[in-house]
């Protein structure tokens, strides 16, 4: 009986690596906080460029009066 041929398989990202140790570290609640906790960051910063944005129309419609 001949043993199976071993395949490479491509080396994964950095972000998959990362994945798979926090997997490892964490149980899955944790995992689900970490992600909800960095979408709520990265919403936070959307709205905060809104609101600059939206104050300097503000500002410009200001100083054309």
């Amino acid at each position: 009986m001949q043993a199976a041929p071993v395949r490479a398989t491509a080396i994964p990202s950095f972000t998959e690596a990362l994945r798979a140790i926090e997997s490892l570290l964490m149980s899955s609640g944790q995992r689900t906080a970490r992600r909800n906790a960095w979408t709520s960051v990265l919403e936070d910063r959307r709205r905060a460029k809104d609101r600059v944005e939206a104050q300097r129309v503000l500002e410009a419609v200001a100083s054309r009066s």
